[in-house]
């Protein structure tokens, strides 16, 4: 019903914003690091973000081939859950440098 296409389009307006957020964090990498992907810094993150993009991508693909219901629900589920663990990386990470930072005297 309802439900399902307000999660639809919440599903593919976050793959949209997935996709925007890949392209300008290349951008980022490649002015701090000289690279536009794959920086030491940020390996296993961008590693693992290429996963989270093709569960998503995967996504987008069950949707429009017209797949079940269920099988679009299932990749989608298994999405968010990668964009989760994605998400906690990238706050760890950052949590770890500003107290590194705060640790350094000035």
């Amino acid at each position: 019903g309802d439900g399902l296409w307000i999660a639809t389009v919440s599903i593919v307006v976050k793959t949209a914003l997935l996709y925007t957020i890949m392209v300008t964090g290349a951008i980022w990498e490649k002015v701090v690091f000289g690279q536009y992907l794959l920086a030491p810094a940020f390996f296993w993150e961008d590693v693992f973000s290429f996963f989270v993009i093709a569960l998503h991508t995967a996504y987008l693909w069950a949707l429009f081939s017209g797949q079940p219901i269920e099988t679009q629900l299932w990749i989608a589920l298994a999405a968010y859950g990668a964009y989760v663990i994605n998400a906690a990386q990238f706050l760890l990470k950052l949590r770890a440098a500003r107290l590194d930072a705060q640790a350094v005297p000035a």
